[in-house]
């Protein structure tokens, strides 16, 4: 935990001061505020399934349910290619990236508290909207909602999480947002093959059922501490020792108190954190934390599989019963990566995770663009063996991505910026996600019609650069306190010419400046 200022060299030895025990208060406050990875991974597993229900485009796409009927026993890469079905999905997280902004706003001035709060609020609004919709602007309308639900939550779960996790741990304490993501997918996709067959009002109780994580979340959120940090950042000293004393079970938090204090000055005179993010000092953070990393989770390919694992199946020749059985196990999958991760990530590091998956996932991709550039798209039906080889794939592919780039996405760049730029840098990380989510959602449909089999091609190659990325360019962050991880810059060969000793006296004199 503690304060991720920059700090001189007398205050780098002060973590090994710290202390700290596991206690049922500290387990509350982290479970609760991880429910808000059950928010986003409830969407992310729903919204494909719905988008493939047949009562579901009778009422709002019929021009699709035409199409689909007419392959319907055929592999078809164009089965579901229409811009307003994916800006259904889609739409969602363009909300998000625009809320993230007054996310941070509100994190950094109300506490991480109050954001979890909003943002459940705003999703259960969704929830409701979405499963009374009578026309696709009610639609969109509901997606909005839950958008800025999601743009809340997963601004202020992971600094939540980081914040209130002692170092050692702080790996597998923040990877429960991750968890409680997978878990969302995997309920949502055992809810779809249940409403679908409810007719014709299944798909209604699917979306309205995203209120019971949001009102899970929201009673919770009434009882959660605000983190000491950022009581610290509001000036509430007292009570923020009191907290700190409570989460970490013992009264010796001396130097942790002391580290998080030091820290709070520096971030209370930056006026313009946003601003600060662009001076040279933060440069490793800017691009590696809040541009490449968010960026590289989605350009995987992944998220694209999950929103449209029950339409790509169908489109593969799979029953609609068959698709949602599929994408089950693809989620289940998720699962038992995250727990994977949760368990060796602080042992085996981040580079590692990182690396080893990505050469997994580059090589499991290009089988899968070889397998369907050969079987698939002929207008018949992919032989039987064929299509468990591909499940199969796609199974793998998602355990190495639910292990590292996944939950990596959002442990790594909440440990990487400081605290007085922390809630400005989170912004901006869940902006560039959902940039990228938005976009691939948006269009992965429409390439899957126009490149056909070279989609996998290309996401294998994509993730070859930036494993490549990772592998010379990310230090490595395992159980380094977040107040350290300036001299990781420091001692690393491309990051130390824009990190230097002097940076600490640097920031002194911008603060008097703004002041």
């Amino acid at each position: 935990m503690a304060g991720g200022g920059f700090v001189d060299a007398g205050n780098r030895g002060r973590a090994g001061q710290y202390e700290y025990r596991i206690t049922p208060y500290f387990v509350f406050a982290s479970f609760v505020a991880a429910l808000g990875g059950s928010l986003f991974g409830y969407d992310l597993g729903v919204s494909g399934g719905v988008t493939s229900m047949d009562d579901f485009l009778k009422d709002f796409f019929p021009h699709v349910y035409r199409r689909k009927q007419a392959h319907l026993h055929e592999t078809n890469y164009c089965k579901y290619d229409d811009q307003i079905l994916t800006l259904f999905t889609s739409s969602l997280y363009y909300a998000a990236l625009v809320s993230t902004f007054a996310a941070s706003y509100v994190t950094r001035n109300k506490g991480r508290r109050m954001s979890i709060l909003v943002g459940s609020t705003s999703f259960f609004f969704g929830g409701i909207i979405n499963a009374m919709a009578k026309n696709i602007f009610m639609l969109i309308l509901g997606r909005v909602f839950l958008g800025f639900g999601i743009g809340f939550g997963n601004q202020a779960v992971p600094l939540y999480l980081s914040e209130m996790a002692p170092a050692k741990i702080r790996g597998a304490v923040n990877q429960l947002f991750q968890l409680t993501t997978c878990l969302g997918i995997l309920v949502a996709n055992f809810i779809n093959y249940g409403t679908a067959h409810i007719h014709p009002w299944g798909w209604r109780l699917s979306v309205g059922l995203a209120t019971l994580p949001a009102t899970l979340m929201f009673v919770g959120g009434l009882f959660l501490p605000e983190t000491p940090n950022s009581l610290v950042e509001q000036g509430k000293l007292e009570e923020a020792r009191r907290v700190l004393e409570k989460v970490r079970g013992t009264k010796n938090v001396d130097a942790e108190f002391v580290d998080l204090v030091d820290a709070s000055e520096q971030a209370r005179a930056i006026k313009h954190p946003f601003r600060n993010l662009l001076k040279r000092r933060n440069r490793p953070q800017l691009i590696l934390g809040a541009l490449c990393i968010p960026a590289f989770q989605q350009l995987t390919g992944n998220n694209s599989i999950l929103f449209y694992a029950p339409v790509f199946f169908q489109s593969l020749g799979f029953s609609s019963n068959a698709s949602l059985y599929s994408s089950t196990i693809t989620n289940g999958a998720l699962v038992v990566a995250a727990l994977i991760s949760m368990s060796l990530v602080d042992k085996f590091g981040r580079r590692a995770f990182y690396i080893e998956a990505g050469i997994e996932m580059f090589f499991e991709m290009i089988a899968v663009g070889i397998t369907l550039g050969i079987y698939f798209g002929k207008g018949s039906e992919i032989p039987k063996g064929i299509s468990v080889f591909l499940v199969i794939c796609l199974c793998l592919f998602v355990l190495a991505y639910g292990r590292s780039w996944g939950p990596l996405g959002w442990l790594v760049p909440s440990e990487l910026f400081p605290l007085e730029t922390r809630s400005a840098g989170q912004s901006i990380v869940v902006c560039v996600n959902m940039i990228f989510t938005a976009l691939i959602a948006q269009c992965f449909l429409a390439a899957l019609c126009h490149l056909k089999f070279g989609i996998f091609l290309l996401f294998a190659g994509l993730i070859l650069i930036m494993t490549s990325t990772i592998f010379f360019l990310l230090p490595e962050t395992k159980q380094v306190p977040i107040e350290e991880v300036i001299f990781l810059w420091k001692n690393h060969w491309l990051w130390k010419r824009y990190v230097t000793d002097e940076d600490s006296d640097g920031i002194h004199k911008d603060q008097d400046q703004q002041a």
